[in-house]
Order: C-alpha cells, then sequence, then structure tokens
C-alpha cells in the first residue's frame, strides 16, 4: 500500500476502479475482494470503499463532503510512526484565509492531531448541502462549510465530542428550574440536548420563559438557575453593532466613511477600510494573538498604534479585530469607555440591568466553566475577552432575549433592515448579524461556556441558549426556534 495518498484523475470511473480492485485480488495482493477495495479507497484518502462510491458517483457535486474526507483521511493516523502533519501551503488547499486566521495551523494541527484515534470509523452523514455537512464518526460529531466557488476551500470545521461517551454520575439526574410557561418542543430539545452534548448545565429561553435545566457548578453542586450569569462572547458583536449603528442613525458616524477617520487611539493599516466593512467582517484586519485574560488590557497592547489588515479585502471571514477597532471607534467618537457608552446606548434603553463588562472576573453570580475529559466533567474556568467590544459582555438569558426582540427599536426602520441585509457575495452576514434561511442570530464561544442567540428577520420569535462548556449549541436553539415559528 502507498505510503501518501493518491489523487483521484480528473474523472475518476467506477467500473475501472472495480476492476482495478479484482486485478489485485486475481494477482494474490489480496485474499477477499472487500480488502482490495478498502485498501483502493486509503490509496485515494478515503476511509471506505463506500466513502470512494459516493465520491466518485457524485463528481463534484459534494464540495464539503470531499473537504472532510479528506480531514478524516490526512489525520486519522497523526501520531503513528512516519506521519507528519500538513504544512501550512497544504492546509491553504484545504481552509480559506480566513479560518486560518481563527485557527493558526499549529493549533489545527494539534486539535486534530488529539482526535486521530476516533477517525477510523465509519462517516455517517446526518445533513448534508453541497456546501455544508453535518456528520458522525465513531463519537466525533463533526460540521463543515465550504466557499461555494472553486477550490471549495473550508469556512468552517468543527470537530468536537458528542455526548455518548459521558460516564459523569453527577449529571445522570440534573434538575429543571423555570419561568414562565416553557414550550413543550423547548423542553424536549432541552431534554434530548442535555444529555446528547454532555452538559453540566443549559438554560434555553424565549420571550416570555426560561428553562434552567443541570448545575451552575458541579463542583459545588451548585443548582443552574434562569438568572444566572454567563460571558456571551461573540454575542457581544451584535450589540457592539448596535451601537455603531445608533451613532450612525444620530449623524455622528458615517456607514460608508473610513473608519480611519473617527479614530484617535489605533487605526487600521488600510486606511480605506470602511465602518461598514468592520461591521460586516470584510475588512480584512487581523485578529489580536490572544483573545482571552483575567483581565482587559488596551487596545494598543493588543496592536500597537495600527492593526495589521493582512485578510482579504470584501471576503467574509469572522473574526474580532474588527470589532476591536470599532469598540476604539465608540470609545473614541462619544468620549468615554467602550462599556460605558454599550451601557449608555443599548443596555439602559433596553432594560438589559443584568448585563455589563466586567473588567476582571466576574462575582459568584456567574457560572463556572466546565469541560469534558474521559467521559468527566472537570473544572474549564471562564475568561475575560481582551476585546470588550468582540466578545466581553456578561449577560443572562432574559437580558439577551430582550436584546434580540428590542434592539430594532433603537434605530430608525431602513436602518434597522439594513442591518439584515447581506453584506457580503454569498449572504452570510449583514451588519454584525450573520445570516442564514429563515433566521439570523450569533453564536459566542470561549473558555467554559458557549451561547447563541437567533432571531425570525420577519419579527417572529426569539431564543436564546447558553450552556456552561464549549460546545456548539446553534443546532440546538434553532431546534428551539423552530418549534416556536408562528403558523403561516
Amino acid at each position: 500500500m502507498p505510503d501518501s495518498p493518491r489523487r483521484l484523475p480528473g474523472r475518476p470511473n467506477l467500473r475501472h476502479l472495480k476492476l482495478e480492485a479484482k486485478r489485485r485480488l486475481a494477482a494474490g495482493e489480496f485474499t477477499a475482494l472487500h480488502q482490495a477495495q478498502l485498501a483502493i479507497a486509503r490509496e485515494h484518502g478515503l476511509p471506505s470503499w463506500t466513502a470512494l462510491k459516493e465520491l466518485v458517483l457524485t463528481g463534484e457535486g459534494r464540495h464539503a463532503f470531499a473537504q472532510v474526507m479528506w480531514v478524516i483521511a490526512r489525520f486519522r493516523d497523526a501520531g503513528s510512526a512516519g506521519w507528519a502533519a500538513p504544512a501550512e501551503d497544504e492546509l491553504r488547499e484545504h481552509f480559506d484565509d480566513g479560518y486560518l486566521r481563527r485557527v493558526p495551523p499549529q493549533a489545527m494541527a494539534g486539535g486534530l492531531g488529539r482526535a486521530a484515534g476516533r477517525l477510523g470509523g465509519e462517516l455517517v452523514i446526518a445533513g448534508e448541502t453541497p456546501t455544508r455537512i453535518r456528520a458522525q464518526v465513531a463519537d466525533l460529531r463533526i460540521e463543515a462549510a465550504v466557499e461555494p466557488s472553486p477550490p471549495h476551500r473550508m469556512t468552517v470545521l468543527r470537530v468536537y465530542p458528542g455526548g455518548e461517551r459521558v460516564t459523569d454520575a453527577r449529571v445522570a439526574s440534573p434538575s429543571s428550574r423555570t419561568s414562565g410557561a416553557v414550550p413543550p418542543t423547548a423542553a424536549e430539545a432541552a431534554e434530548a440536548s442535555f444529555a446528547g452534548l454532555g452538559l453540566a448545565g443549559l438554560v434555553v429561553a424565549g420571550e416570555d420563559w426560561t428553562l434552567a435545566r443541570g448545575w451552575a457548578d458541579l463542583s459545588r453542586n451548585e443548582p443552574l438557575r434562569p438568572g444566572h450569569l454567563f460571558p456571551a462572547y461573540g454575542v457581544t458583536k451584535l450589540i457592539t453593532a448596535a451601537v455603531v449603528l445608533r451613532l450612525v442613525a444620530a449623524g455622528r458616524v458615517g456607514l460608508d466613511d473610513p473608519a480611519g477617520a473617527y479614530l484617535r487611539t489605533v487605526r487600521p493599516a488600510d486606511a480605506s477600510v470602511t465602518v461598514r466593512e468592520l461591521l460586516a467582517h470584510i475588512g480584512g484586519v487581523d485578529d489580536p494573538e490572544e483573545m482571552f485574560a483575567d483581565v482587559v488590557p488596551d487596545v494598543r497592547s493588543l496592536f500597537g498604534p495600527v492593526a495589521a489588515c493582512g485578510g482579504p479585502r470584501g471576503v467574509f471571514g469572522p473574526g474580532n479585530g474588527g470589532y476591536a477597532l470599532l469598540g476604539q471607534l465608540i470609545a473614541d467618537v462619544t468620549a468615554s469607555p467602550y462599556p460605558e457608552a454599550a451601557r449608555r446606548l443599548v443596555l439602559e434603553p433596553l432594560g438589559m440591568d443584568r448585563s455589563w463588562f466586567p473588567g476582571a472576573l466576574p462575582p459568584d453570580r456567574a457560572v463556572a466553566g466546565h469541560r469534558l475529559r474521559d467521559g468527566v466533567l472537570e473544572p474549564d474556568p471562564v475568561r475575560l475577552c481582551v476585546v470588550p467590544a468582540a466578545g466581553g459582555l456578561w449577560t443572562t438569558a432574559s437580558d439577551l432575549v430582550r436584546f434580540g426582540a428590542r434592539w430594532r427599536t433603537l434605530l430608525p426602520g431602513d436602518l434597522a433592515r439594513e442591518a439584515l441585509r447581506p453584506q457580503d457575495a454569498d449572504a452570510r452576514i449583514g451588519l454584525g448579524w450573520l445570516l442564514a434561511e429563515g433566521a439570523a442570530g450569533h453564536p459566542g464561544g470561549g473558555p467554559g461556556a458557549s451561547v447563541s442567540l437567533l432571531i425570525r428577520p420577519d419579527g417572529g420569535p426569539v431564543t436564546v441558549a447558553l450552556t456552561n462548556r464549549l460546545i456548539p449549541i446553534e443546532r440546538l436553539n434553532a431546534r428551539v426556534l423552530s418549534g416556536l415559528q408562528r403558523p403561516r
């Protein structure tokens, strides 16, 4: 068997592959046909003959599937003798620049390498389009998205453990606390996801109800309550976008003006990057090297006087550098620190009185973070985001729902509609809001916690999901929102 995967020909032929397997069997290389077929599949970088057939029969129509197959084939032998991690040039053939800015090659190779022992099983597909896929291999869940145009590099890749291996007896009988009348569909989704994802605590909420399940702190046996405080992490960007748009509505900032025209403390290296581009993650601003700490540093300590703009201009690449500049823009225009301006312009008008931007680790009313290791949940301390405007908000479920339901009341109607209008060629991003079919919102994730906020752009229901473990929960929240959709 060759040491490295072969490339499939431009138009691979299933008949030729079958004949090749039979030829090898007849030549005595293998004692059974399925052994020859498996060898050929692995030579082409795929885990099974079935996967090879699927790829050949669908030609180039399953772009996300093909990239996930590459990940599995490339990393399943990590750590074994003779295996070498892919160099940056190889990774750039499969991941777009935005992804590699967010997840440096060394960190990616390390994370996927640690999962190597679980990548050898059969891939089970849960959902698929040409550019997106949800799947599972062994106990790992895989979510990926690729560019809609060639070379179809990955823009999203998540590989994380499911809850099937959770053995922690402390979470076997979680308590539940509620406020308001919890819809049955939301309660069912929370119950299924709590076990399926392996969580310590979970809160789901809508406009007049909240359900808290599990523990705020397992080590202290502290039950989770609807009013517990969570780090919102990336959902903070929606607060920042609302503050900027309020300044636009007041005539103090021009949406299509260069952001540097308003910045005094730090400026982008590309002087022509506009406020709109920063809001829509298409300005190409580099992220800070470290995103979490125990205290919040000064913005100049992150960038110096000039923030590098190494990413492609006009191409959607979610990150934190652009929002660091927006936070400083807000501070410079309002002549007040970003947290104070956000409180005055958004939090207070919307009645979000349980939300704030701590400069040091928050008090006891906050949840404790957890991570899953060898089936047992252990502490994973929550930390502060070094960019308050990108991930510094700490909040409750009811406050986040209040924001999702009322943020449009802060803006003129045309500007609120513009915030939900696609700003990039692939229709993935508005002015801060990530867009999907029938919904808009934003996820947040960092040490010890994950958050998701979803709204219906037409003014329908709003839902949030929060958990004190770092694991994607957008699908859970989407399931809750779907159960609340108003009949047409």
